[in-house]
């Protein structure tokens, strides 16, 4: 799709968003039209207050009146007309951004492997703010343009003659807009890129900070946050060259026509063809249309920012999902006596990550057979695929061929919610939310009993430290956790795990932060969790892996042998090797 199809694309899109305010926005362009009202009479009343108050000895005292009750009117639904202009605009900001949130979240997880967080991120706040700054002077620019039409048709009925010279500048002004909403669409998508570009180096050093500091590199992000900044600066300089050309032009053309009228109307007035009140009128609508015109000046300009952030957000939004619902999904058994349920199943399961333009195979030929109940743990090398299981489990990804059944149920023909509130995990690299401990353990059933809760970190270990925080569980965790140790962010994401109570349950490495010495009551609390559910475990740890009923060897993208922790050791020289790889390396590291 090329650019002027996706960017049409995007102004669709707002029009569908602004279809759902259609009746807020008509309530704010009707107040926009009354303010109008106000304002055009003004100048009409000064006129007959000059001409008939003055010249003739009028009421003027009654013309005083009226033209005080018209700014009154103008001043009233001025307010009103900035109010409903804004709170549409921020409507749409809202109903955007949650559409955008939730279209993120609804994304496959390999298209945000491929995508930085900066770009979400800006996508996100600074492109939703311009096309909030164009919706609200969407009314505003409505009412500026009945208050141009009305003062022209005035000005054309008083001096057709006068108007004429007046308005002779207006089509060059027209010309000046198009020129200039034609330079500046594209150096205006070139600044949002690039703040998206320093949005994430800024995302980047605050979530990395810890490793920043670790190797002394704060001088290099430091010098990329320079470039991005410097980088802003340049294309932003180029769009403020752009605005001083065209921008003092489009204010210029208008006064022209003030020019044209003081000389040709006073003439007029001295010759008796026109009176005073009258070339008075004349100037303060040609005065009145200076606003309108730089306020639609200033509403092309905003609408070539907002049409650079359509095409951005659209570009997310218009990403589709290659893992969906099936069109109709398959419930899966309810579990009994005579039926137990946890069963797991892959069947020559090939799976290959792209990384770059460059398919990287990773599982070819997998096939397991979990037994509901059981615990299997899989142990293999770095780099031969134990946690892409966990993510195929998951359906974060597809595999290419092959079959993953759950209970005997294609996971494909699973909703995603079904499958994933069936299947708990703790992964290696743990993630806690800036929230309270107890918030956290209970993420999946926000609404549980705090009982369950306390009970769920009870079998994690978790809850003599819990105790011994300033607020127990209603202590607030830092970002990320990491005001806690690694061993306490595994056992509260152990803790979480338990409340999401899983037909299946995956131990993605997850006594991999726990120091070896308190391993032992993270052991025993596993032990109490996997007992009667389907576990599936990764681990390296010898003791870890021993609390699984077997074990499988992962070797080549393929299940290459299993048996029990003790079987293996005694029989199976690749196991050996395994083991004593991981050994060397904790002991390294």
């Amino acid at each position: 799709m090329n650019d002027d199809a996706t960017t049409k694309e995007g102004w669709r899109l707002l029009r569908a968003t602004l279809k759902q305010q259609k009746r807020g926005l008509t309530a704010g362009i009707a107040v926009g039209l009354l303010w109008t009202v106000g304002k055009i009479a003004v100048p009409q009343l000064t006129r007959f207050a000059i001409d008939r108050g003055i010249e003739r000895g009028g009421s003027l005292l009654s013309w005083t009146l009226l033209i005080l009750a018209a700014a009154v009117i103008a001043g009233f639904f001025s307010g009103f007309r900035r109010f409903f202009a804004f709170r549409e605009s921020r409507l749409t900001e809202t109903i955007l951004r949650e559409k955008l949130f939730a279209h993120l979240q609804g994304l496959h997880v390999g298209f945000h492997d491929r995508t930085q967080t900066g770009q979400l991120m800006s996508r996100a706040s600074s492109d939703l703010q311009q096309i909030q700054g164009f919706v609200v002077m969407i009314p505003i620019t409505i009412s500026n343009v009945g208050m141009i039409i009305g003062a022209v048709i005035i000005l054309i009925a008083t001096d057709p003659m006068l108007a004429i010279f007046a308005l002779a500048p207006l089509p060059f002004v027209n010309i000046a807009f198009r020129r200039f909403s034609d330079r500046i669409h594209e150096t205006v998508l070139k600044v949002q890129q690039e703040q998206a570009q320093l949005a994430n180096v800024v995302e980047e050093t605050v979530s990395g900070v810890r490793v920043i500091k670790g190797f002394g590199a704060e001088l290099v992000q430091a010098r990329k946050l320079e470039k991005e900044a410097d980088d802003i600066q340049a294309v932003s300089l180029q769009a403020s060259r752009i605005r001083s050309r065209f921008l003092p032009a489009i204010d210029l053309l208008p006064t022209l026509g003030l020019i044209a009228v003081l000389g040709v109307g006073g003439h007029r007035v001295m010759n008796g063809d026109m009176s005073v009140g009258e070339l008075v009128a004349f100037n303060a609508y040609l005065t009145l249309l200076v606003w309108p015109l730089r306020n639609i000046g200033m509403t092309v300009a905003m609408g070539q920012r907002a049409a650079s952030a359509l095409l951005r957000v659209h570009e997310i939004l218009s990403e589709e999902s290659i893992i969906t619902d099936p069109k109709s999904p398959v419930v899966l058994p309810k579990s009994a006596l005579a039926q137990p349920v946890g069963a797991v199943s892959f069947k020559d399961v090939s799976f290959s990550y792209e990384v770059g333009h460059t398919d990287v195979r990773v599982l070819g030929g997998l096939t397991l057979d979990i037994a509901p109940g059981e615990s299997l743990a899989i142990v293999g090398a770095t780099g031969s695929g134990k946690s892409t299981i966990t993510r195929l489990l998951l359906r974060f990804y597809d595999p290419q061929s092959g079959l993953i059944t759950l209970d005997g149920v294609d996971l494909r023909a699973l909703r995603l919610r079904d499958l994933r509130s069936s299947i708990g995990v703790v992964f290696e690299d743990t993630l806690l939310f800036h929230d309270t401990v107890s918030a956290n353990i209970a993420f999946a059933k926000p609404d549980v009993d705090f009982s369950v809760v306390r009970n769920a970190a009870k079998l994690a270990s978790a809850h003599e430290f819990i105790r011994q925080l300033p607020d127990g569980y209603d202590t607030l965790i830092g970002e990320r956790g990491y005001s806690l140790s690694g061993g306490q962010r595994q056992r509260i994401a152990i803790a979480r795990a338990i409340v999401a109570d899983p037909r299946v349950l995956v131990l993605d490495d997850a006594t991999s932060a726990v120091d070896p010495t308190k391993e032992h009551e993270i052991r025993d609390a596993l032990a109490t969790v996997m007992r009667g559910r389907t576990t599936l475990v990764i681990a390296h740890r010898p003791a870890t892996i021993e609390l699984a009923d077997r074990v499988a060897l992962l070797d080549d993208g393929k299940i290459v042998a299993t048996g029990t922790h003790v079987e293996m050791l005694a029989t199976n020289e690749r196991y050996q090797e395994v083991l004593a790889s991981w050994s060397v390396a904790k002991e390294e590291s």
